[in-house]
């Protein structure tokens, strides 16, 4: 076969009279590739094999007839983008009714009359060249949107990933806190999910987002002076008041970005900034900065609770020791219904042997 063979368009033609299929070889050879097929079930065999470009169906055929390869056609997402035209000596209204249903494209009368043979041949092959070239534009299309996409969530994590390490360069007590509540955070919430609750909020690309936040939670220290951030110690009164105006300051910075991009691409930080504003408020009211009551918390700023407290417990700093886990996970329990949420408390009991792992692999040596 030459070169210029393999360029032109293939015509399937499937027909059980050998005459028939003589005939309109002929007639099409000239500007086509033919293949010729005798029945249904051999023209579906060629198909899977080699899909061509366009199919004279004949209709009136044994054991299996032009409509039911039709429908095979038409059933199979690899197929059913072939132009099917009948070739049929019925003539009845109803009879194209049945063809169209099965998903042909076109009729031809027989005794066939070549030049309109060639004419709706023509036309329907031109007809699908436009709507492959169409397909392969929107394919490369979505080429490009998917990589816009990557490259969006690219700078995304860039931005997170510097954001972060400012606030660990200024915070010594960071360590690998920011990695262990992101996980914590990131256990709480697929066990709520796993327990039917806060499905309005809640699926894996939402966790996904709320996890990928957490970290960001304490972004606010960046803003306190490095006496009363870096002390050696606890903080007196006065210095606490200065150490607490870090949620508000850390969502004034995430609100800031946010104005700076498109809409589009500020999304990502907004569960960051709920984080940072709110997860030190409490369930009864008696948090800070807003004095919030149950559910008017955020959802991931009351996750973050749990697990800002439970890491803060089991770690150690300059003014303690750490606590064991199951000193930890007593408190807050005990603190259920007022400092925390007693759901998220309930998923954090559900998930301890999860706690537990992620604090031994993300240890601070």
């Amino acid at each position: 076969m030459s070169e210029s063979d393999t360029a032109l368009p293939t015509v399937l033609v499937v027909d059980d009279a050998p005459a028939n299929l003589s005939l309109l070889a002929g007639l099409l050879n000239r500007h086509h590739r033919v293949k010729l097929a005798s029945s249904g079930a051999k023209a579906l065999a060629l198909v899977q094999r080699a899909p061509p470009d366009l199919i004279l169906l004949d209709i009136m055929m044994p054991e299996m007839d032009g409509y039911e390869v039709c429908r095979q056609l038409k059933a199979d997402a690899a197929t059913r983008h072939i132009p099917v035209l009948f070739l049929t000596a019925m003539s009845q209204p109803e009879d194209e009714a049945r063809g169209f249903e099965a998903g042909g494209a076109d009729f031809i009368q027989k005794p066939i009359n070549p030049p309109i043979v060639l004419a709706r041949v023509r036309t329907h092959l031109q007809i699908k060249a436009y709507q492959d070239e169409l397909a392969d534009r929107n394919q490369w299309l979505d080429h490009q949107l998917q990589q816009r996409v990557m490259q969006v969530d690219r700078l995304r994590e860039a931005t997170m990933h510097v954001m972060i390490s400012f606030a660990e360069f200024r915070d010594e007590e960071t360590g690998n806190h920011v990695k262990r509540t992101q996980e914590y955070v990131r256990t709480l919430a697929t066990q709520l999910l796993a327990q039917g609750r806060h499905t309005d909020v809640l699926n894996p690309d939402a966790i996904d987002r709320i996890a990928r936040s957490a970290p960001l939670h304490d972004i606010g220290k960046v803003a306190i002076p490095d006496h009363i951030l870096l002390k050696p110690g606890r903080l007196d009164p006065d210095e606490l008041v200065v150490m607490r105006t870090h949620a508000m300051k850390g969502w004034e910075m995430l609100k800031r970005a946010t104005l700076r991009l498109p809409n589009e691409d500020a999304d990502f930080l907004h569960n960051a900034m709920d984080i940072a504003r709110y997860h030190h408020e409490k369930w009864d009211g008696s948090g800070y900065p807003d004095g919030l009551v149950g559910e008017q918390i955020p959802l991931p700023a009351r996750l973050m609770a749990v697990a800002d407290v439970y890491d803060a417990l089991i770690s150690t700093r300059p003014y303690k020791k750490p606590m064991s886990h199951e000193a930890a996970v007593n408190l807050i329990r005990e603190g259920t219904g007022a400092h925390f949420d007693p759901e998220v408390v309930e998923a954090m009991n559900a998930t301890l042997d999860r706690f537990v792992q992620i604090a031994h692999t993300w240890r601070d040596d």
